[in-house]
């Protein structure tokens, strides 16, 4: 009785597991997300929660959505595809150009489904008129068949993005080959067919009488040739025909000649069969004007084109400008006429100066142009009056009228010291102004700040552009020298004025030149140019 009770007691007891283990597997269950299943577990332990096929999570507390197509659309759906992510699932669709084997729209790959290119060449006339397709893989292009040609765009085109067409050629009307006329015309464009016939007074020599149009818009040359009835037309030395027909013929000068006499015009004489031929002349055209160039910097020299003693009018225009004064301009005009064939004209061109000169020949509406520098000239002295002073700060006087050269010349004026021989070279480039050397500038004034008149007192102890005009000495005997210089560049013109004497004691002057020499005394006016100094000696 003891062990039946125990058995009772084990049986009883294993009924209540199995109770709560059922119960435990229910509660499972119960938990899992909506997007997940409930499933047994593989050791046959209880239930599991698992997140339902395109989710992912921990089967109970959350499933979200997995993007299948974040690993490439290459390695999930194949090649030339492209992958849409869905809420729990995801479907592939072919990139344009290509098409699926299954013919749907979208696909799973599982079942073997890849997408195709598609021939588009296939489909008539997709690329328009004229056009050749070309399938490439995925897409296509199209090229202009012979014959046409694109517009709009180049080539290859796409007819879907690009606006390009292609249009057939067009010769337009066919050229009439000499002495014939057209007797009929199938089309202008590529292809079309023109046929010629001698023009009536005019018979067939040789030659095919027909052209085509060509893939290039343009017309084979008919070989055709036709004469006239006088035979064929006169040809004369250096002529074109400008008109004919069966019995005359109007000739001109070819480019580059022309005729000044004779008729231009060659008839048919019917009765002897030949040509009475025109008796123009035709000669070479030279320029009304040539070999223009400048002489001595103020000449212009030029020879001249024209009809035997006809008169010619030329009008000469000169425009100087400087370098060194952009305000400065010089322009001039002349008229002039002339019957020669080499003509001259001299200008007053202004030195230091850059020139343009245009000739123009007024009948022949012909202008020629030349260029020239003028170079630096000898500025003038001004006038002065020589005069002798006993007082050590004399004041000299001069009379000047304005230079063009103004603002590149200056005036020096020099103190010549008299003791012993003295040489003063005009043409020195540079001179010291040390007192105690021979001959010193006291002072440097520049024309462009002077006037008409000028006064000047020597040794007043002013500055006058960097020299000091020191005070002479009581007692001793100098001359008062005044050199006007133009300087430009590296070039420098100067001419010297004997102006003053400041009297000590009795000196002699003697002037010497290779232009001229003259002998003054103590009361003298002197100016001199060229290779010049001065000689001085006590007497």
């Amino acid at each position: 009785m003891k062990v039946k009770s125990g058995v009772v007691l084990l049986l009883l007891s294993a009924m209540a597991v199995t109770e709560a283990a059922a119960a435990l597997s229910l509660d499972v269950c119960l938990s899992c997300h909506a997007n997940a299943t409930c499933d047994d577990k593989s050791d046959g332990s209880g239930k599991v929660c698992n997140c339902k096929y395109g989710f992912v999570g921990n089967g109970r507390t959350f499933c979200q959505d997995k993007d299948e197509c974040q690993i490439g659309s290459l390695k999930i759906c194949g090649q030339h595809t492209t992958c849409h992510n869905t809420y729990g699932s995801y479907y592939c669709t072919c990139l344009s150009g290509y098409r699926p084997s299954n013919n749907m729209a979208t696909f799973i790959p599982n079942d073997g489904t890849n997408c195709q290119d598609i021939d588009e060449c296939q489909v008539d006339g997709v690329c328009g008129e004229g056009a050749v397709c070309k399938n490439l893989e995925g897409s296509f292009d199209c090229r202009c068949e012979t014959g046409y040609r694109v517009h709009d765009g180049a080539e290859p085109f796409h007819p879907h993005r690009d606006t390009a067409t292609c249009k057939v050629v067009d010769c337009g009307r066919p050229v009439l080959p000499e002495d014939a006329v057209l007797v009929s015309l199938t089309k202008q464009t590529f292809g079309g067919v023109a046929v010629f016939k001698c023009d009536e007074g005019f018979i067939w020599r040789r030659g095919d009488n027909s052209s085509v149009c060509g893939a290039r818009g343009q017309w084979t040359a008919p070989s055709v040739v036709c004469e006239a009835k006088c035979g064929p037309l006169p040809v004369l030395a250096h002529t074109e025909v400008v008109w004919h027909n069966r019995s005359v013929v109007i000739h001109r000068c070819v480019r580059g000649f022309h005729s000044w006499t004779g008729s231009d015009t060659s008839t048919c004489d019917g009765s002897s069969g030949g040509w009475n031929k025109a008796t123009i002349t035709c000669t070479e055209i030279k320029p009304p004007i040539s070999h223009l160039q400048v002489l001595n910097e103020r000449c212009l020299h030029w020879k001249a084109e024209k009809y035997e003693e006809a008169t010619e009018i030329y009008k000469v225009i000169f425009t100087g400008s400087r370098d060194y004064q952009t305000a400065f301009v010089d322009k001039r005009k002349r008229v002039l006429s002339s019957k020669a064939d080499r003509v001259d004209v001299c200008l007053n061109l202004l030195p230091v100066t850059n020139y343009s000169i245009s000739v123009t020949a007024t009948t022949a509406r012909f202008t020629a142009t030349v260029v020239t520098n003028t170079s630096l000239t000898v500025p003038p002295v001004p006038v002065v009056h020589y005069r002798e002073f006993e007082t050590p700060v004399p004041t000299l006087t001069l009379h000047r009228s304005a230079n063009t050269l103004d603002p590149i010349s200056v005036y020096q004026i020099f103190v010549l010291p008299v003791e012993g021989l003295l040489v003063f070279d005009c043409f020195s480039p540079t001179f010291s102004s040390d007192q105690h050397r021979t001959h010193y500038i006291t002072a440097q004034i520049q024309l462009k700040d002077v006037g008409t008149d000028m006064t000047f007192t020597v040794g007043d102890g002013r500055f006058y552009t960097g020299f000091l005009n020191e005070p002479l000495e009581n007692g001793k005997d100098y001359y008062i020298i005044l050199r006007a210089v133009s300087e430009w560049r590296k070039e420098i013109k100067s001419s010297c004025i004997l102006w003053a004497k400041v009297k000590g004691s009795s000196y002699v002057l003697t002037v010497s030149s290779l232009s001229a020499a003259a002998v003054v005394g103590l009361v003298a006016l002197v100016s001199f140019g060229g290779y010049s100094y001065f000689r001085l000696f006590k007497t």
